[in-house]
């Protein structure tokens, strides 16, 4: 059993979340700034070892955990629950196999609060095929010297490592490569300009060129060409758990934003609050039915991915689509219910949309996760094609 248990730790982080991440998600979403304050709060908080193994000194909580922790992020910051996320997801892959050098440069600082990662898999010519890395692995006489690049990097340039993959030889087999960490202060990683998208703002979503960075034989995550391994076992279940749970917060941030506006909200012939309308009663109904249903799917994934249970691939799968849909759906529908006040530039409804509409356009996209679903469903190659 984990030391401390997942209720304690998330009562902590809702009582952090509201008292530090929200007051500043305006501003982030703004002037498109990378939540540190809110990042260090949580690190301080301890929650920065959320998934690291309890014999590894973190708090030993696993999808489950980083559901339920990206969740409440989500409803107040969807920058901040994404950077957080892909923090937990990079912290998972380094501590799946780590050596002891390794659990001492990383996971023991992660723990601390004092070391900040993230995964840096996507690059400009594999756009949803992460999986299919071009980012080439020489192997020296000690250690690794790293050429390419790779895109929308969340963290990028304030991460103190980043979890990339590469092709170890020329001409490797497609979907044959390693798994790398590299410290955030490596010569030859030169970064571009901050990506400006419509929502997610916060993210420092970068790119970083490569160019000759050599790292020492402890860069290596577990044996090279293993890569297999890590896709299916630690990245796409953290990954898409990280991102599930954040749009289930963005929903849910939708949500209360627009109850609490139909309930304050009155017409002046009437004094009735919009919160009586029959029509409104209905439509708020439904979103909450649809959010519910993507919300036991997404809980039902991580559970079966924690229980290694006989769903836990196409649960998992579908489950960043479903939270995609169901944020989508749910932020325009509740701006719509708050007319005017909610298409005003700036509004929390119009924050919620644009982080939401972010759901199926990251990789894995949704098209592409139901369709890896159906090919597990039938006993196809999931990444076949």
């Amino acid at each position: 059993m984990p030391a401390r248990p997942l209720d304690d730790v998330l009562l902590e982080l809702q009582e952090l979340a509201l008292a530090t991440v929200a007051p500043q998600a305006q501003r982030i979403d703004q002037a498109g700034e990378w939540p540190e304050t809110s990042l260090r709060a949580l690190q301080k908080a301890g929650m920065g070892g959320l998934v690291v193994p309890e014999e590894k000194g973190g708090l030993g909580h696993g999808l489950y955990g980083l559901m339920r922790a990206c969740e409440t992020l989500g409803q107040h910051c969807a920058s901040t629950a994404m950077c957080y996320g892909m923090h937990a997801v990079g912290s998972a892959v380094i501590a799946a196999k780590a050596t002891r050098e390794q659990t001492q440069l990383y996971l023991e600082p992660i723990v601390r609060g004092r070391h900040l990662t993230t995964l840096a898999l996507s690059e400009p010519g594999s756009g949803s095929h992460f999986y299919l890395p071009e980012m080439r692995i020489e192997r020296l006489a000690r250690g690794y010297r790293l050429d390419g690049t790779k895109s929308f990097v969340t963290n990028g340039s304030h991460a103190d490592s980043y979890v990339m993959s590469g092709v170890s030889e020329a001409g490797a087999t497609p979907g044959v490569f390693s798994m790398l960490v590299v410290p955030g202060d490596s010569p030859g990683m030169e970064w571009s300009a901050e990506w400006q998208g419509s929502g997610m703002r916060g993210n420092s979503s970068r790119n970083v060129d490569l160019r000759g960075v050599e790292l020492g034989p402890h860069a290596l995550l577990g044996e090279e060409g293993e890569q297999a391994w890590y896709v299916f076992n630690v990245v796409t279940p953290f990954f898409l758990t990280a991102m599930a749970g954040t749009y289930l917060g963005v929903a849910q941030g939708a949500l209360d934003e627009t109850r609490q506006h139909l309930q304050t909200r009155r017409h002046a012939h009437s004094g009735q609050t919009l919160a009586q309308s029959a029509l409104l009663q209905h439509r708020i109904g439904s979103l909450w039915g649809m959010l519910e249903r993507a919300r036991r799917l997404c809980y039902y994934a991580a559970e079966q991915g924690d229980s290694h249970g006989p769903d836990a691939m196409p649960a998992i799968l579908s489950s960043k689509a479903e939270a995609a849909d169901a944020a989508v759906t749910i932020a325009n529908e509740c701006l719509t219910l708050a007319g005017g006040i909610g298409y005003a530039r700036g509004s929390r409804f119009d924050r919620h949309l644009r982080d939401a509409r972010a759901a199926h356009v990251m990789a894995p996209t949704t098209d592409l996760l139901r369709t890896w679903a159906g090919r597990w469903l039938l006993g196809e190659p999931l990444l076949s094609g």
